[in-house]
C-alpha cells in the first residue's frame, strides 16, 4: 500500500488492526495496552472484546488481569467505562478528565451536585477505601448517606465517576458479580507523567495501529478529543500514517498495519458494544448503512453482531437450555448459514466463559 492510493480491501485491515484476523497477544494486558481503551459498560462483554482478540484466553486469565489490576476498569476518554491498562490510566485521565467533567455540568445543576459537594464526597469516598478496602456502590452510597449526604442512583452515578475522572478511584477486586471500588494510588504504581504533546501521541498511536483504517473524525469521536486536539495528535505522529481513499473519503492507516499478512476467514461472534463497531463515528467500512438500525440504536445500545470476513453480517443472542449455553445469530441477509463457521465461533465463545 503506497501513500495515497485509493484503498481496497478494507475490511481485511480492519480485521487485522483489531487483532482478529492474526492475533499477536496472549496476554490481556498486552491487548489492552495495544488498543488503547476497550468501551466496557457491559462488563461481562467487555471481557469477551478481550477474549476473542487474543491466540488463546479463558475468562480467568481476565480476570486476574483484573484482580490484580494490570487492566482496570474506569471512565475514561468519553462519559463511559472503558478498561485500561494501569500504566495508560493516569495520562489518558490528564487528557480526558476535564472534557468529561464538562459533560456532566448540565445534570449535576439538575441533581443539585456542586464542585463543593463534589469535593465533600471525595473525601468521604477516600476516607471509606483507605487501607485497601474494596467497597460497592451501595456500601459507598452508604458511607455518604451517614455523613448526612442526600444519595440516590443518579447521584451516586456522578459521584463515582467524578472520583473516577479525578484519579481517585478504579476498578476493585469484583466481590461475586458484583463490582467494586478501589483507591486508584492502592491499586496501581505510580507512572511517569506524559507531557500533553506526548500524551496526544500516544493516543493516537493506539487508536489508529489498532484501529485502522480510519478517519479523523473516528479518532475524534473515539477519543472524546476536541476537533482540534484530535488534528493535533494526528499530526504529532503523520510520520506514521498514511493516507488513503476510500468512498471519496480521506482515511489513515498506521504503518504497522501495511505490511502484515492478509487475514484468514474469519467469523467471530462479537460482543455488545465491541470497538469494531463502536469506536469509529462512520460506519459504513464494515457495516452497510441500512442495517445500522439492527447493530445499535438511535439512544446508543450496541448489540452484539456478527463479523464475517470484515462485514458485519447480522447479530446474536445467548440462548441457555438446560445443559448448555449456544448462540442463537440472526443474519442480515437471507443467506444459508455456514454451520461449521457457526459452530467453531460458538465453541469458542463457550470455552472463554468455561460454558
Amino acid at each position: 500500500m503506497k501513500d495515497g492510493e485509493p484503498a481496497s480491501g478494507m475490511e481485511d485491515l480492519r480485521i487485522r488492526s483489531h487483532q482478529l484476523g492474526n492475533p499477536r497477544h496472549d496476554d490481556p494486558e498486552k491487548l489492552v495496552a495495544w488498543m488503547g481503551a476497550i468501551q466496557a459498560q457491559d462488563c461481562s462483554m467487555s471481557k469477551w472484546a478481550l477474549g476473542v482478540r487474543l491466540r488463546s484466553a479463558t475468562i480467568g486469565a481476565v480476570d486476574a488481569a483484573l484482580h490484580k489490576a494490570k487492566i482496570v476498569r474506569t471512565h475514561v476518554l468519553r462519559p463511559t467505562w472503558h478498561l485500561v491498562a494501569a500504566a495508560d490510566v493516569r495520562w489518558m485521565l490528564q487528557l480526558s478528565g476535564e472534557r468529561i467533567r464538562a459533560s456532566s455540568a448540565s445534570r449535576d445543576r439538575i441533581l443539585e451536585i456542586t464542585e463543593g459537594l463534589y469535593s465533600t464526597c471525595n473525601r468521604l469516598i477516600e476516607k471509606a477505601l483507605e487501607g485497601n478496602r474494596h467497597l460497592t456502590r451501595q456500601e459507598l452510597a452508604a458511607e455518604l448517606a451517614g455523613a448526612g449526604i442526600a444519595v440516590n442512583t443518579s447521584r451516586m452515578i456522578h459521584f463515582m465517576m467524578r472520583a473516577e475522572v479525578e484519579g481517585l478511584v478504579c476498578s476493585g477486586i469484583d466481590r461475586g458479580n458484583r463490582q467494586t471500588y478501589a483507591l486508584i494510588d492502592e491499586r496501581i504504581p505510580p507512572a511517569k507523567t506524559l507531557h500533553r504533546d506526548e500524551a496526544l501521541a500516544a493516543l493516537a498511536t493506539k487508536y489508529f495501529r489498532s484501529h485502522s483504517p480510519a478517519g479523523l473524525p473516528d479518532f475524534a469521536w473515539w477519543s472524546g478529543l476536541s476537533a482540534g486536539d484530535a488534528r493535533q495528535a494526528v499530526h504529532l505522529i503523520q510520520s506514521q500514517l498514511l493516507t488513503v481513499r476510500f468512498h471519496e473519503k480521506s482515511l489513515f492507516v498506521h504503518q504497522s498495519c501495511a505490511g502484515e499478512p492478509d487475514a484468514p476467514d474469519t467469523f467471530h461472534f462479537l460482543p455488545a458494544f465491541d470497538e469494531y463497531v463502536i469506536a469509529y463515528k462512520d460506519r459504513t467500512v464494515v457495516l452497510e448503512a441500512e442495517h445500522h438500525a439492527k447493530a445499535f440504536s438511535k439512544n446508543g445500545i450496541f448489540h452484539p453482531v456478527i463479523v464475517s470476513n470484515g462485514r458485519i453480517a447480522g447479530t446474536w443472542q445467548k440462548a441457555a437450555t438446560k445443559n448448555r449455553i449456544t448462540v442463537k445469530p440472526v443474519f442480515f441477509e437471507a443467506a444459508e448459514p455456514d454451520e461449521d463457521r457457526i459452530k467453531a465461533a460458538e465453541d469458542r465463545y463457550r470455552a472463554f466463559f468455561a460454558v
